[in-house]
């Protein structure tokens, strides 16, 4: 099978295509030949780690350990291991691999309890490739929050993948929205439910006149002492970054012994039971796909270059082809 791959850390052109053994279910596992993937922000810093001590020690500290990159999936499963009861050949599928990656290939094994379910009834395998990791990543964090007490939220980089995500979850949870972002993108964040929405390309949203319950930071571009002056008392700051030399951590054992406003830095954990949430959610119509463009594997390296940009508006799509003999 064809699959894109990375025997070194760097820049985006250490990823190239080539043949690799297609795999072999075990007793547990599906068999899943891939229709889509997504190239995302995990991607590339694992290929070139922003944090390399950090990823070094998680994916190999001389050569990566996961050769095949890519967490998001969707397709149709083509075999089954002897132990699996709850999927079936030609059941389509969605989730994530964020473990073991993989998903830039042609086919991937995962174990039957991983983070897939069947795909919504309601959408491409494109459009359920493209919504997995941004969501479940702003579940973490907008789980936190309790919105029947704390209903304001400013969602800053509303138009990428996590934030796309924060902003239609935010909504659904009940928050009054506003979302940070720059001018071609003022109408995609409205349109994905957005009360208000600021141009950032005009005005320094932490000058906004405005305060907030909850400040949600999901391209890491700001702090939260920037942000203090915006948050209502007992506010929350959320990052999905570390932030300079690691801060983030620091503030957020310091503002738990000082309390009043509060800066939380919980750890993303994805499981099959937010996958589920986000299929129903897809059918009722109260979340979609955000894509900004497709590549297919053999424009890999245009994808990540794309990505590292960090011009992207909500998600970069992998169309998966089956090119080579099985």
């Amino acid at each position: 099978m064809k699959a894109c791959v990375n025997t070194r850390y760097g820049p985006p052109e250490v990823v190239h295509l080539e043949d690799v053994d297609k795999p072999v279910p075990r007793e547990n596992e599906v068999l899943i030949r891939m229709h889509a993937a997504t190239v995302n922000r995990t991607d590339c810093g694992f290929r070139r780690p922003e944090y390399p001590v950090i990823i070094r020690l998680v994916n190999g500290f001389f050569t990566p350990r996961n050769t095949i990159l890519g967490t998001e999936l969707a397709g149709e499963i083509e075999a089954v291991g002897n132990n699996v009861g709850t999927f079936r050949p030609g059941d389509r599928v969605f989730g994530l691999s964020t473990k073991k990656f993989g998903t830039h290939a042609e086919y991937i094994c995962l174990p039957a309890d991983a983070s897939i379910a069947i795909m919504p009834a309601n959408v491409s395998y494109e459009e359920a490739a493209a919504v997995c990791d941004g969501a479940y990543m702003a579940l973490t964090y907008l789980r936190c929050v309790d919105f029947t007490t704390r209903r304001t939220i400013l969602v800053n980089g509303a138009s990428g993948s996590i934030g796309s995500a924060g902003v239609q979850l935010a909504k659904y949870f009940g928050a009054h929205v506003t979302a940070v972002c720059d001018t071609k993108t003022m109408d995609l964040a409205r349109s994905l439910g957005a009360d208000d929405v600021i141009d950032y390309t005009k005005e320094d949203f932490t000058r906004c006149g405005q305060s907030f319950d909850v400040v949600f930071d999901a391209v890491g571009k700001s702090s939260f002492l920037r942000c203090r002056r915006v948050l209502n008392p007992g506010g929350t700051y959320f990052s999905t970054e570390l932030g300079f030399m690691g801060q983030n951590i620091l503030w957020t054992l310091v503002t738990r012994i000082a309390g009043g406003k509060k800066l939380l830095f919980p750890l993303p954990k994805d499981t099959k039971e937010d996958v589920v949430f986000i299929k129903e959610l897809m059918e009722a119509g109260r979340y979609k796909a955000v894509i900004d463009r497709r590549y297919t594997l053999d424009q890999i390296i245009e994808a990540h270059r794309y990505v590292e940009s960090g011009m992207k508006t909500g998600n970069v799509v992998l169309v998966i082809e089956k090119t080579g003999p099985i």
